[in-house]
């Protein structure tokens, strides 16, 4: 099974280049990237996202903190584009499992990315509660388990065992930290693994070999040697 490459970017320049890539099969977001592109207008902005990329699905995140703002903000996100998935935290900022508007929106038909999640004690939770049709996608923050010092691996193990039984359910590795993990989430089966547009292009470059590394290290160590004149 090939792991699928999502972007994870909210800027419109980046979003037009890397929508033209073969290698990119679709985008996700966050309220986080969205104030880094300059976004304004959530709504507007979005709207812009989704006239770019028309066919791909687009992660669209809700930032409601409560059952009702999120059910409020899932409605409006999921009727801006019939290839968006609404982002859904598996916990709001107080801990609280919010399974009962996962199960809501997953009962609706509605395509959701549930987000922040760290363990596959979190993804049993949230197979209790959807059904096997409806499109879900969770995805998993590996590279913020790692810079605390958790190994994400075996959650992820677990989660996809976890998940074998639903073919609507697509496990993705979030929080990527360098290119490869990529490699890493193809070699464990991971379904969907979402990357920043700068990793991307390293792993469009996989393939060199070590002594050409090597090569190439050096020739940057001599270039700026040269270039700042050093002498000894």
């Amino acid at each position: 099974m090939s792991t699928k490459i999502y972007c994870d970017i909210a800027d419109l320049h980046q979003i037009k280049k890397f929508s033209k890539k073969k290698i990119v099969e679709g985008f996700t977001t966050n309220p986080s990237l969205m104030r880094k592109a300059g976004a304004k207008n959530y709504e507007a902005y979005s709207k812009q996202i989704l006239r770019i990329c028309k066919k791909k699905p687009v992660s669209l995140e809700v930032f409601g903190d409560d059952y009702l703002g999120m059910k409020n903000q899932a409605f409006k996100i999921t009727s801006w584009g019939k290839n968006v998935y609404v982002k859904i935290p598996v916990v709001n900022s107080k801990g609280i499992f919010m399974g009962k508007i996962i199960k809501q929106l997953n009962n609706k038909n509605i395509k959701i990315n549930i987000t922040a999640v760290y363990s596959a004690k979190q993804v049993s939770k949230i197979l209790k509660k959807i059904n096997k049709k409806s499109k879900v996608i969770i995805s998993i923050f590996a590279g913020r388990a790692g810079d605390v010092g958790k190994n994400p691996i075996p959650e992820f193990k677990k989660s996809l065992s976890l998940s074998k039984r639903f073919k609507n359910v697509k496990i993705l590795w979030a929080s990527v930290r360098e290119p490869y993990n990529f490699l890493e989430a193809k070699k464990i089966g991971c379904h969907i693994i979402t990357i920043p547009p700068s990793i991307i292009e390293k792993i469009e470059k996989f393939g060199k070999t070590l002594n050409q590394l090597s090569i190439e290290t050096v020739k940057g160590f001599l270039k700026d040697s040269r270039k700042s004149n050093f002498k000894i």
